[in-house]
């Protein structure tokens, strides 16, 4: 199986990325985590994203608050599906940050999910890594099930107590 690279602008943004890290490990894919910021390191960032598909990476996240160019900077330099998390981490509430790392120019593509939103990257991920991963498309199949059936009981139990 590929492994997901997971990489933060600082670390700082590390309770963020934990929550990625968590899904992760409860899918069982592999992962590795680095703190490369893309002002303060850019050539390990580029070394990293440069070589990160012959190191058996299959997509990459990227963290990063404030002016965010992480994702951007790793997606320049690697043909890898890139998710950006835009973290919360300045008095503009993390929009600065979202608008950073989804603004990107054409040619450039990376998929943004919400702000603060680890766990949705982590499942883009997985699910990038399913496209060819049979039982990994199954735990994903099967975690949208127990969900379904989660959202159900609770309504059940609400129609019950309200719908007489």
């Amino acid at each position: 199986m590929k492994k997901i690279g997971i990489i933060m602008g600082s670390d700082s943004d590390l309770p963020v990325v934990e929550k990625a890290i968590a899904t992760l490990e409860e899918y069982g894919v592999p992962y590795e985590v680095h703190v490369y910021s893309a002002h303060r390191t850019p050539e390990q960032s580029k070394a990293f994203s440069q070589s990160a598909i012959d190191n058996g990476f299959g997509a990459i996240i990227a963290a990063a608050g404030k002016a965010a160019h992480l994702a951007g900077a790793v997606a320049a330099n690697t043909t890898l599906p890139v998710i950006g998390i835009p973290v919360k981490a300045s008095t503009l509430d993390g929009l600065d940050a979202l608008l950073s790392t989804v603004q990107m120019p054409a040619g450039i593509p990376v998929a943004t999910v919400a702000i603060d939103g680890a766990v949705n990257a982590a499942l883009l991920a997985i699910q990038i890594l399913a496209v060819s991963d049979a039982e990994l498309a199954k735990k994903l199949a099967d975690a949208r099930m127990a969900a379904t059936e989660k959202v159900l009981a609770a309504n059940k139990k609400i129609e019950e107590k309200f719908n007489k």
